[in-house]
């Protein structure tokens, strides 16, 4: 059924993607992100140092030269697996370390919790744990749930990083100023390189039932040693088929979340995901949204704690019951190649556009957590058009309008 294994989603990524420039933000992935821009095209020359860190580059001859490394601190090669994880993977004498520790421990939280939910939920499927840290501070944990009963892919990845970034890099977020005014690299002259701290949770859920939807979130915290501090996040929902009780059963689970800490941020956000998750290429959101929000420290930095701790709690509430109304409906092959098809939309934003992903790849990220977020299995179809009428057609249509799902 001409299905499409990862590797060839990666070339998608060299094709369309080529490094240049990029910058912080949140996406799907390691809990961090940044977006590349430019034309560069991808070479061995062209490449980053941080890409380069692990490519041997060979000579003329065929004999390899030394290998370049990163500056950001960080790299493929930077972690070490460890066996039992310890209380925290901060470490202790870095600015605003008190923050640091809670967000890590809110998301720490929110991993066993979620994760125990839909290990209950699957019936069948368990988690593996990956962890490791790295020499200069941080690490993570990985959890994947594979060939579950309901679901074919799970993922729930902790991470808390110690690195430096260009300023550049940081102010180049400044693009995004409709949504927000923070200035990221204020403090930081051009070309200094700024410490950073970063922690973040992120999961993505790929169900085997094209009647169940994908779901994605991803709740982070950002700090530079110039005292420049965010808060990030958001949950999204990415179904193959539209059933109009479930987003509103959704996007009503986290318009409540908003409301409870300000009445402005339900609006905001959706927005602010139906633009975020637009493949332009497309011109279709990857799915029905849900909220994003970055750069937020327009208050107390223990009311966005309480913001983001309320948010990561939300998500089983927001999505198991979708997935227990649905995970024994039954499906035609034609709706399995489609969820096929949808998922290959969802591999195109994750490597083209998705900043958590192409941040891990372009900073020497574990490459495992980084591409945790892409589903086993895709398919892309040449020209693929749906029948008029059809239940793909309506989705499709809501993909190309972003519309309203509660009042």
């Amino acid at each position: 059924h001409s299905t499409i294994m990862v590797k060839l989603a990666v070339t998608l990524l060299c094709a369309l993607a080529a490094p240049a420039s990029a910058f912080i933000s949140g996406g799907a992935s390691a809990g961090l992100g940044l977006r590349a821009s430019g034309n560069a095209l991808f070479s061995q020359q062209r490449m980053p140092a941080s890409w380069r860190r692990n490519v041997p580059i060979v000579s003329m001859s065929g004999v390899e030269e030394k290998k370049d490394t990163s500056d950001s601190g960080i790299g493929w090669d930077s972690h070490k697996a460890i066996d039992a994880v310890p209380d925290s993977l901060c470490r202790d004498g870095t600015a605003n370390t008190e923050m640091r520790a809670k967000f890590e421990k809110m998301c720490r939280e929110a991993q066993d919790q979620i994760c125990a939910a839909v290990e209950a939920c699957d019936g069948e499927g368990k988690f593996k744990e990956d962890a490791w840290t790295r020499e200069n501070g941080g690490g993570g944990i990985s959890r994947v749930l594979s060939g579950g009963k309901i679901w074919e892919k799970a993922g729930c990845n902790l991470s808390v990083v110690y690195g430096t970034m260009p300023s550049e890099a940081l102010q180049a977020a400044n693009d995004r100023r409709k949504f927000s005014s923070t200035d990221r690299a204020a403090g930081y002259k051009p070309g200094e390189r700024v410490p950073f701290f970063a922690c973040g949770l992120s999961s993505v859920m790929h169900p085997k039932n094209p009647h169940c939807p994908t779901m994605h979130f991803n709740y982070r915290y950002f700090e530079t040693e110039g005292g420049v501090w965010w808060f990030g996040g958001g949950t999204d929902i990415t179904p193959a088929y539209l059933d109009e009780k479930d987003m509103a059963h959704f996007h009503g689970t986290y318009k409540e979340v908003c409301d409870k800490h300000d009445k402005d941020f339900y609006p905001k956000f959706k927005a602010w995901a139906d633009d975020y998750f637009m493949i332009k290429h497309r011109g279709e959101t990857r799915g029905l949204g849900g909220i994003f929000f970055d750069d937020l420290n327009d208050r107390e930095p223990e009311a966005l704690l309480a913001f983001s701790t309320d948010c990561a709690a939300a998500v089983t509430n927001a999505y198991l019951p979708i997935i227990h109304g649905h995970k024994d409906d039954a499906f035609t092959e034609k709706e399995k190649e489609w969820q096929l098809i949808r998922r290959g939309r969802y591999v195109e934003f994750n490597l083209v556009y998705d900043r958590g992903t192409i941040f891990g790849l372009k900073t020497g990220g574990r490459i495992e957590s980084i591409l945790m977020s892409l589903p086993e299995t895709s398919r892309w179809e040449y020209n693929h058009v749906p029948e008029p009428g059809s239940a793909e057609a309506e989705v499709t249509e809501a993909f190309r309008t972003p519309r309203e799902w509660v009042t």
